[in-house]
């Protein structure tokens, strides 16, 4: 990625720590990091390593214990409500979970308002806020008068992460943080949902951070991959260099976990029989 690029969100010595003395655990160990606009980075790393940690932090979720995060160029600030909203209008989330990402006593059309109202749109016509969530919901191939007065326990589960990027769409957020959105759908509705974000991202030049446990996804999608193991990124660079020449024992670890076509899976290496 060219160093040309506006730096949207960075950090230095982001630590985060949960508990204290013979209980503590470090769960985010001081990691710096520059991530640039337009530009899709893939966390990496095994369950445990600090990705959804980082995440959270990210988000403005969870406190950070040292280090400081920087937004567009300016230190954070979110410490008011008021603050972390405002904050909240530049980056947003898809989780792994999609029926843990909704209030069940919303219904569709309070959902997608409630987008159009965070964006300043609260006293438009009510045909102009109708418009635009028909076109929301035309960009994910859904038909917004099937959603209408539904809500969104009602839906399959692809759906409702098609859903989650409809909002996205009328947000428009600078930061997209996606912690592994496609590992509760099925293999067609994957691609469908990755080729959504991935135009999603070419029409407002955001900035797209997968959090991820699949090697292969990273490479696919990513300008940039950051491997992660016990809270440290212990390699960083572009897709290639990262996956196709690794230089962290960890790095290699995870690619040899990759199961490969032409090859017989031995599954001895994971422990498994």
């Amino acid at each position: 990625m060219s160093s040309k690029k506006e730096v949207c969100l960075s950090g230095t010595g982001v630590t985060k720590v949960f508990g204290f003395g013979s209980k503590k655990t470090v769960a985010v160990n001081n990691i710096d990091f520059q991530f640039h606009s337009g530009e899709l980075v893939s966390i990496v790393g095994e369950s445990g390593s600090g990705k959804t940690t980082l995440i959270k932090m990210l988000l403005g979720l969870t406190s950070v214990t040292n280090g400081d995060i920087f937004f567009m160029g300016e230190k954070r600030d979110i410490s008011s409500h008021r603050k972390k909203k405002e904050y909240w209008k530049g980056i947003q989330a898809i989780f792994q979970d999609p029926f843990s990402s909704y209030n069940i006593f919303s219904k569709i059309d309070s959902v997608l308002l409630d987008c159009i109202h965070m964006r300043g749109g609260r006293r438009l016509p009510r045909e102009k806020k109708l418009k635009m969530m028909r076109e929301a919901c035309s960009f994910v191939n859904l038909k917004f008068d099937e959603m209408t007065n539904k809500y969104p326990f009602e839906l399959s589960g692809g759906q409702m992460q098609r859903l989650m990027i409809a909002r996205i769409f009328l947000l428009k957020p600078k930061i997209l943080l996606a912690d592994e959105p496609t590992s509760m759908i099925d293999a067609c509705s994957r691609a469908t949902i990755l080729d959504m974000l991935l135009k999603l991202r070419d029409e407002i030049n955001m900035m797209i951070i997968f959090i991820t446990h699949d090697m292969g996804l990273a490479y696919y999608v990513s300008d940039t991959v950051y491997i992660m193991e016990k809270g440290k990124f212990v390699e960083h660079g572009n897709a290639d260099e990262v996956v196709l020449a690794p230089k962290a024992d960890y790095t290699k670890k995870l690619l040899s976990d990759v199961p490969k076509i032409h090859e017989p899976w031995d599954f001895r290496k994971s422990g498994k029989s």
